[in-house]
Order: structure tokens, then sequence, then C-alpha cells
């Protein structure tokens, strides 16, 4: 219980004041006299603080109770009591984790202040601890297949260093997951994870985004603002396609990568920060490169340790490991009974292209669960998709790489707004990308929305 508290101490006296006053104050409260009853009562009721005198008779003392506490995995607050306080003992308390120490004759008005601050803290680190554990959930890595194992021992290496890492893959890989999970292992694990993503900035404020501003450096600029490069002082810069980046700014980043300094928007005075920049991009930089889109030198500055980032479509034997994680994730989420995928369901799953990879794979798992009132999922109950045997005819009439891409994607654009009546929106939902991407692209395919 939250709010459940255990006296132990061997003066019945005690016992019965502290009980009294803890429970006038809504304190569920139990007592016993020495560190053997504390610890058999502890094995079957959980305590959110426990009150513990260190001299407790002929029996087990509060040190020792403390220590075996501790073994048995309690994370009660631990309150220790003693008549005969010294600095030693309270050191040795504190090194097994009390949370306090407080000396007899007890003052009742500081002893019910000093058990609500611990219950108090106590609750407070629960719901952190749920709060990381959710977060972890969010972005656990799933896959048993060669090139993730391949992909975690890569991260292992890599992460405790301070070397730049540049992502590749395609939308929907998990870039993002790659690069916070290099992070969370990384020396900067206590400091932000701080992430700009320049597709989705207007170009015209992507300078201002990443270095911050000064009050009055353009019109708006009301107030100074600090940038991600200055938050990220001591962090984790994640820095998302980056081949979106304009020249002038691709100019300026490769000065702050060199010198770790750089001057805010309409500010001449220097900013010098301590920042691991990880960045991620969906596009091929060596063709930016060869088209004069992106600059050599700040390729070679970011790209220091390489991670490639295999499609979904060449693991398929992690795609049901993803299916029963996002099945359980969402079932929760939704208060509904998980699914039960039937084995042509799961055939035609791994069977996808996947062309939105992970993302899209959680979405569509994401909309039976919600849409779906069956228990068990048929192929038939799932939603149309292309498959590698019901791939179109491929042409070879292009010259290159490029050109072939852009055909394709071009008519694939064209198809799914199609589907959707021309809404951009609908369209890049369902293909498991970013709207603002999705229109980007389609602007440098020359198609027209709606």
């Amino acid at each position: 219980m939250p709010n459940s508290i255990l006296i132990v101490d061997d003066e019945r006296g005690i016992r019965d004041t502290l009980s009294s006053v803890l429970r006038d104050e809504g304190f569920a409260v139990e007592a016993v006299a020495s560190g053997e009853d504390c610890l058999e009562i502890t094995r079957k009721q959980h305590f959110a603080c426990i009150l513990l005198d260190i001299w407790l008779g002929d029996g087990i003392d509060g040190l020792k109770t403390l220590a075996k506490l501790n073994e048995e995995g309690s994370d009660a607050a631990v309150v220790m009591i003693s008549g005969h306080g010294n600095i030693e003992t309270a050191v040795k308390s504190t090194k097994l984790g009390a949370f306090d120490f407080i000396e007899k004759p007890l003052s009742l008005e500081h002893t019910v202040i000093t058990v609500k601050n611990a219950v108090r803290t106590r609750e407070l680190e629960r719901v952190n601890q749920q709060l990381q554990s959710d977060l972890a959930d969010e972005y656990i890595m799933i896959g048993e297949s060669v090139a993730m194992r391949a992909l975690r021992k890569q991260i292992a290496i890599v992460a405790p260093s301070d070397g730049r890492v540049l992502i590749s893959g395609e939308s929907g890989t998990g870039k993002e997951l790659v690069a916070r999970a290099i992070h969370a292992q990384s020396k900067r694990r206590n400091a932000p994870f701080v992430e700009i993503n320049s597709a989705a900035i207007p170009e015209e404020l992507v300078e201002s985004e990443l270095f911050g501003h000064a009050k009055g450096a353009f019109s708006g600029a009301t107030r100074s603002k600090k940038g991600k490069f200055e938050i990220a002082d001591g962090a984790t810069l994640f820095l998302d396609e980056i081949g979106d980046m304009s020249p002038r700014v691709q100019a300026k980043m490769l000065r702050v990568l060199e010198e770790q300094r750089f001057e805010p928007v309409g500010s001449n005075t220097p900013v010098s920060v301590d920042v691991r920049v990880v960045s991620a991009t969906n596009k091929p930089l060596e063709s930016l490169i060869d088209n004069g889109n992106f600059r050599s030198d700040l390729f070679y500055r970011l790209n220091v340790i390489p991670f490639q980032i295999p499609p979904l479509r060449e693991r398929g034997e992690d795609v049901p490991l993803l299916i029963d994680h996002f099945n359980r994730r969402f079932s929760a989420d939704y208060g509904k009974q998980a699914k039960i995928f039937a084995p042509d369901a799961l055939e035609k799953l791994q069977t996808s292209d996947w062309l939105g990879n992970i993302r899209e794979l959680k979405n569509t798992i994401e909309r039976i669960v919600i849409m779906s009132a069956k228990e068990t999922i048929t192929a038939d109950d799932l939603p149309a998709m292309e498959t590698a045997n019901e791939r179109p005819a491929i042409s070879f009439r292009f010259p290159n790489f490029k050109d072939a891409t852009d055909a394709y994607q071009r008519e694939f654009i064209l198809h799914k707004l199609a589907e959707h009546d021309g809404s951009v929106a609908k369209a890049a939902e369902e293909m498991g990308v970013d709207r603002s991407h999705l229109y980007r692209r389609m602007r440098n395919l020359g198609i027209q929305p709606k």
C-alpha cells in the first residue's frame, strides 16, 4: 500500500505512541518488536516506509535488518531510529540505503514530517521508474535476426565513445531508435537527448533552431532563444534528415563541428559547447554530393562511425516478433484483448515489402487492433499490401539509379494519393512517412497536391 508504515522497535511504548500518531495522520500502521519479525512481515506485505530502531534487544540489530531488507529487494524507505546515535552509525545506515536517521527521544512532529517525506519521495521514485520503463518499452529494439544482433553489438561498441555517428536507412527503419540506444549506453546518458528534424522545419528557421538567435535578429524575434546545440551542451544532439539541410546551414554546421563553437543568429558573441552529434538520413548522401547538394567535407565530419539500418523486408524473421510486440502494446493501450494472428496472416505480413518499414507495420497492427472486431486475424482480414511476388514489372530504361528511384516513387505516390482521393495527410499516414516529408518529395517529383 502507498501509505502503509511498519514500526520496528523493541520498546512497546514507542510502538504504541508512533502507531497512534501515524494513524491519526491517515497512515495504515503495523508494528513489530524485532528484526526477525520485520523480515517475516515484509516478505508478505509491502510497506512504503519502515521506522527501524538500530538497537533491537537480543535479536539481529537494525543495521543487519536493513542489510537483509536490501538483499531481499525491499523498496520501502527506511528511517533509522537510535537512542545512541553517532556519526559513524548514521554513515553506516546511509551507505546501506537508509532514507534518513533520527534520534531518541523522538520529536513526534519531526518524525511525522520525516515519514511523510520518505513516503512522498518513494512514490516519486516509483513513478519515475515507471515512466523510464514505459520509455524503454517505447524505444525497445525488437528482433533476433543476424542483422539486428550485429546492430546491437555495434551500438554496444560505439556508444561509450564520443565519436560522431551517421545512421543511414530507409524511412521508418528505426534510425531514431538506434540514436536513442547509442545515447542510452553512452557516458552522456544522464544528460538530455536533444533532437531536431531538418525536414520538418521551414528552411528559413533551421539555422535559428540549431544555433539560437539574439533578440531582434529577425522579424518576430522578440526575445533571445537558445538553439539545439546550446541545449545539448554536454549531451547528445540527434540531427534527423541531415540531407535536407540548406547549403548555408551545412557551411555553418561544418564550422561548429570543427570548433565546437558557434554564434547565434544576430549575435557576434561565440558560444562554446561540448556536443556529441548523431545524425541520420534516408537519402544516399554520396549521390547528393555528386549532384552538388551536400558538402563532402561535412559528410566526412559526420560519417566518423557509419551505421546502416537494414529495411524490414531484409529481416523477415523479425516480423512475427514485431507483430507480437505491437499487438500487446496497442491492445493494452486501448483496453482490448490481444489479437491472435493466424498462420496465413503471419505469412502474408512476413512477405510484404513494407515500403514504410517498421513504421508501416506498426501502423498496420494498430489499425487492426482498433478496427477489427475479430479475435483471430486471418489473411483476408489484413489491409491490402504489396508483396514481393506481387511487385509490378520493373523497367530498366533509366540511365541511373536516381532516375529509376524517382520514377518508381512518383508512381507509388500518385497511386496512394488516388487511393485517398488526393489527401496527402491520409496517404502519408498509410505510407508511414511524415506529411511534411511527403509534401517535400512531391514537390521534388513535380507532383501537385489537389
